[in-house]
């Protein structure tokens, strides 16, 4: 596959994540069965059902590509093609009812993302972006917003599940923060939060502790979108295995680069 056009698979990918968007909203509507991980740390039926439909899907569209995906037990390897995929990012907010979860799918080629989809089934969009084709909500193109102050901006973070080892570095970053952006969010969806940068409900995003299923569609709608996705050192490319995740506009990305560092 010399040639190989990564934007010629959306359309079929958009319709996969649709089937899966609706295995989400249909079982949204019943109980809901809960198994746990972690001591916060759960799994729904729903999280392995759509994750089993989307490995078929996805094996049928692209067969020689492999996948990470969260629930099933993965060595980790990304090969040439590499579908990585979490059927159900906001787990702990579909358990409880809340509307704020999201089917993430991205797909590696040669050492880098070059499709990304976040499907927020409960909230009825669709965010798309390929490598050097821009990023897209329900069809519509995105961008990142123009913000450069830091008292005008929204940002966005999460906690790690094992929170008891990161709480007192959450707590600082959070006391440097507050009192400079105009607002910080929690949604409890990294592939959410991402999509949200890319579109210009945040202006920047930033985590810890994250894995390559949170974040490997988000992140290419960001970059897609105009923003920058580093380490919380600006000068350190965010790559799967970092530790932590900023995402931003781009224009105040320095400023929150050294706040979070220095924090």
């Amino acid at each position: 596959m010399k040639s190989f056009k990564a934007e010629l698979l959306l359309p079929e990918l958009m319709v996969i994540a649709d089937r899966a968007g609706e295995m989400v909203r249909q079982a949204s509507a019943g109980t809901r069965k809960i198994s746990y991980k972690g001591r916060i740390d759960l799994v729904t039926e729903t999280d392995m059902a759509v994750e089993l439909m989307l490995k078929e899907a996805l094996g049928t569209l692209l067969p020689e590509a492999n996948f990470l995906a969260e629930e099933s037990a993965s060595d980790g390897q990304l090969g040439e093609f590499t579908w990585i995929i979490d059927p159900i990012d906001g787990t702990t907010n579909y358990a409880h009812g809340l509307p704020l979860v999201a089917n993430s799918i991205g797909l590696w080629h040669r050492g880098r993302v070059v499709l990304g989809l976040v499907n927020l089934p409960l909230m009825g969009e669709m965010f798309t972006a390929a490598e050097g084709k821009g990023a897209f909500l329900n069809d519509r193109p995105i961008h990142v917003t123009g913000e450069s102050e830091m008292q005008r901006c929204l940002l966005a973070t999460g906690f790690p599940y094992a929170i008891e080892e990161h709480l007192e570095t959450v707590l600082k970053h959070l006391e440097r923060l507050l009192p400079l952006a105009q607002g910080i969010r929690r949604p409890g969806a990294a592939a959410l939060d991402l999509a949200y940068v890319a579109c210009g409900r945040y202006d920047g995003f930033y985590e810890s502790a994250l894995n390559p299923w949170d974040t490997a569609a988000g992140l290419l709608l960001v970059k897609e979108a105009g923003g920058l996705v580093t380490e919380y050192d600006a000068a350190r490319e965010y790559a799967f295995g970092s530790k932590t995740i900023l995402a931003s506009n781009g224009i105040i990305h320095a400023e929150l680069s050294r706040l979070l560092c220095e924090a």
